[in-house]
């Protein structure tokens, strides 16, 4: 589904990549977690399309979508949930939506998405007409992963969804993380949050100082001293 090769990224004259690589499988749910300052966000971005300054390989099927700009890796079937939702504020819960669905290829089948979306998080249906800015921490988040969905995507990209919510939101955040993977949606998930991130997963990335420190099994991720070192600081 999706292919990294030596993957090199940069801010400026600083370089924040160094020669990634990770695949996500079709159908599967893969992890990314590191410390503050790791490079999970600009990695995250650079898949995306978001983030520019970069080299190297990212495949989708196949197709090196790297030097696409993000509209046009969001058409082969890539959308992302950014860090810190990023809605709409003055723009109602729906009309978030409906920006989600701007391809053709979503537009074409709008209802269903947006049924789906309302039966995954049925608070924004109940929310639907209200403005995003007035929605909690946790229903944005609901609001910007919904927005997502929206584009039909095969693979997702989850930017630090837990960031700022409290517990009982997390656990709801990521049982519609685990709903939209049992659909058939891959999901590349970036997380702080090392149990919850690993618990998901079945395979996952270890990202220390903009380099892949780790790569495996999920549980075997758990059980490393080295996540242990670099991620909690123990």
């Amino acid at each position: 589904m999706l292919e990294v090769r030596s993957l090199d990224a940069f801010h400026g004259q600083g370089q924040a990549l160094w020669g990634i690589d990770l695949d996500v499988h079709s159908g599967e749910t893969v992890s990314i977690v590191g410390p503050n300052g790791a490079g999970k966000s600009t990695l995250v971005n650079s898949i995306a399309g978001l983030h520019r300054d970069r080299r190297g390989r990212i495949a989708v099927d196949g197709v090196d979508v790297i030097g696409l700009p993000a509209h046009q890796v969001c058409a082969h079937g890539v959308a992302v949930v950014p860090e810190g939702r990023r809605v709409f504020p003055d723009m109602s819960v729906y009309d978030n939506l409906c920006l989600g669905a701007y391809r053709r290829a979503a537009r074409s089948t709008f209802r269903q998405a947006l049924a789906e979306v309302y039966t995954l998080f049925p608070r924004l249906q109940q929310r639907s007409g209200q403005l995003a800015g007035s929605l909690s921490g946790g229903e944005q988040q609901m609001l910007a992963t919904g927005r997502a969905l929206m584009a039909r995507p095969r693979l997702l990209l989850l930017d630090e969804p837990s960031l700022g919510l409290a517990p009982v939101v997390v656990d709801e955040v990521f049982a519609a993380i685990e709903a939209i993977n049992a659909r058939g949606v891959s999901v590349l998930l970036i997380e702080q949050d090392v149990d919850r991130a690993l618990e998901i997963a079945r395979r996952a990335y270890l990202l220390a100082e903009g380099r892949i420190a780790f790569s495996g099994a999920a549980d075997d991720l758990r059980a490393s001293a080295e996540v242990r070192r670099s991620v909690l600081g123990l």
